[in-house]
């Protein structure tokens, strides 16, 4: 009775391991805000232009890059799990899919979504950061829908089988089986992409969208202004040399998260 404990210890130090590394990463993201907020004594221009990075840039960014991750991993692993059908006409429906949206720059794709589809109906406008996370989708779903291919087929051909000889379906097969040990593998491409979606989310500024990138931009070019708009002064390297930081803060556990998962689980 011993012997399950003994393997599922290694399992267990690695989720212990990988959550006090989650903490000391959100520990260390929230150390670098209180510093930044409250110790380091600002020049007088610099205090309105992170409120205003912080308080308006930074939700849009976090909104468009949740909704294009949550809408790229569902659709992804929908057509990726699809696509290892042998059914030729959907295989080829998803794999043209796959490769338009792969093969594509995204900002054209952001510029189909904004300018092209409020062309063909009305009902199809969308506002710049809705757009942007659209196209961010279309392009995630082709990445993750590769991927989950991938994984799928990476399993072991008697789990399939196994799982067809105690009664199940094509569907309970993939839901009970199958996907829960490819979406293990799916996890580091998964992170990875998140990391992908949070930088490219900067093409919103493209079309108008206030996010991070617009917001620092928008900021430089008010201060060069006389006043009262501005001081009539250049800033521009100390403003985005504060976005580099933030992005960097942002992505950087990330990262390291998706090693660590690629390291552990695949």
């Amino acid at each position: 009775m011993s012997t399950p404990a003994v393997s599922t210890a290694p399992a267990l130090a690695s989720r212990r391991r990988l959550v006090t590394c989650l903490v000391l990463g959100a520990l260390a993201v929230g150390a670098a805000y209180v510093l930044v907020a409250f110790v380091i004594h600002w020049p007088d221009w610099a205090e309105p232009i992170a409120r205003y990075v912080l308080t308006v840039g930074l939700p849009a960014t976090l909104q468009v890059s949740a909704a294009a991750v949550v809408g790229a991993t569902v659709i992804g692993i929908v057509l990726g799990t699809l696509l290892t059908i042998g059914w030729l006409p959907s295989r080829a429906l998803i794999r043209g899919y796959i490769e338009i949206f792969r093969g594509l720059p995204i900002l054209v794709t952001v510029f189909i979504v904004y300018f092209g589809l409020p062309a063909l109906t009305p009902s199809l406008k969308f506002g710049p950061l809705t757009a942007t996370a659209i196209a961010l989708i279309l392009w995630g779903s082709a990445q993750v829908a590769e991927a989950t291919r991938g994984a799928v087929q990476s399993i072991p051909r008697e789990q399939h089988e196994a799982a067809s000889a105690l009664g199940f379906g094509w569907v309970g097969r993939h839901r009970r089986v199958i996907l829960p040990q490819a979406l293990r593998r799916l996890l580091p491409p998964l992170v990875g992409l998140l990391v992908n979606i949070i930088q490219n989310s900067t093409l919103a500024a493209a079309i108008g969208g206030i996010e991070l990138l617009q917001a620092a931009k928008s900021q430089s070019e008010r201060l060069t202004f006389f006043p009262p708009a501005g001081i009539g002064e250049i800033h521009a390297f100390e403003i985005f040399a504060g976005l580099m930081v933030l992005f960097f803060l942002i992505s950087f556990p990330l990262t390291r998260l998706a090693a660590m998962l690629e390291k552990r689980l695949v």
